[in-house]
């Protein structure tokens, strides 16, 4: 497991710097077939958006003035950044992520903003999911964007949502799911785990992890989106994720991170190359109450 964590650290590391940004067409498109709006993405720092979602949590979260909302697995702000548009000044918008580089990119993109004024409600904290430095019933909303399907005890991250959530505090995330699972040789391999398919849960686990820790009126919908959007990234895949060759309507590993070797290349695109990712994986929309 903590190999796993490693690699995960060490690849999105990576993906903080690598400058990608809503000035290139192929990550504005990613974000925007996954439901955001082209005024959402001009409202914040274009490197905020790195290609990296499968949904929009925060359109469907019902955010309201002076909430207090925590995205897990914040990347560059992406969504505290929207989120705290919604809270207002007199709310808080928290970002929690484990890659020392996406923290800083996360906070350097909040001294800035289009119309030239820093964020004022947001913070950012190097944490990892599973272990929040939050206290507990001291949250309104928790979101997350294909994050919880990378972590290694999703168990211990549904028990610390439950924990820091306030009764009545809702839960609204997008993340990968499985319709079935995965081929062995997929489901064991750490490049597919860190690609945001290897590690991810049946979408039935997922809601009764959820129920297990103490949250109701679960639901784990499938969003339908189709998961190929990530090959418009030239030379990354949407969360490091794999994604569909136009050519061979299969599934095709394409880096997003300089440190990939082209072996591991090479190794994962011809193991890939034997499944489609939509026969597998889902983008889902998960929603819970404490």
């Amino acid at each position: 497991m903590e190999n796993i964590e490693q690699a995960v650290r060490s690849r999105y590391g990576a993906v903080a710097s690598a400058k990608l940004s809503s000035t290139q067409e192929g990550v504005r498109s990613v974000a925007e077939a996954f439901g955001y709006s082209a005024e959402e993405l001009f409202s914040i720092p274009p490197e905020a958006n790195m290609g990296l979602s499968c949904g929009n949590p925060t359109a469907t979260a019902h955010l309201r003035e002076g909430e207090t909302v925590v995205d897990l697995g914040c990347g560059g702000g992406l969504d505290v950044f929207l989120a705290a548009a919604k809270v207002g000044p007199t709310g808080r918008a928290i970002g929690i992520d484990m890659t020392p580089q996406m923290i800083e990119l996360a906070r350097r993109n909040a001294s800035q903003s289009n119309n030239g004024r820093p964020f004022t409600n947001v913070e950012f904290h190097l944490a990892t999911i599973d272990k929040l430095p939050l206290p507990d019933n001291s949250v309104d909303c928790i979101i997350s964007n294909c994050v919880i399907n990378l972590a290694t005890d999703k168990p211990a991250v549904f028990r610390e949502i439950a924990r820091v959530l306030k009764p009545g505090g809702r839960l609204a995330v997008s993340d990968i799911a499985l319709k079935q699972p995965l081929p062995r040789e997929i489901s064991e391999d750490v490049l597919a785990y860190v690609g945001c398919i290897g590690g991810a849960m049946l979408i039935e686990d997922y809601r009764r992890g959820l129920l297990a820790a103490g949250l109701s009126n679960v639901e784990v919908i499938d969003s339908r989106v189709d998961l190929n959007v990530y090959s418009k990234i030239e030379n990354q895949s949407g969360c490091c994720s794999p994604a569909m060759s136009p050519e061979s309507k299969s599934l095709a590993i394409v880096s997003c991170c300089a440190s990939e070797s082209s072996q591991d290349n090479a190794r994962m695109s011809e193991l890939l190359s034997r499944y489609n990712v939509n026969d597998y994986a889902a983008s889902v929309k998960v929603y819970a109450m404490k």
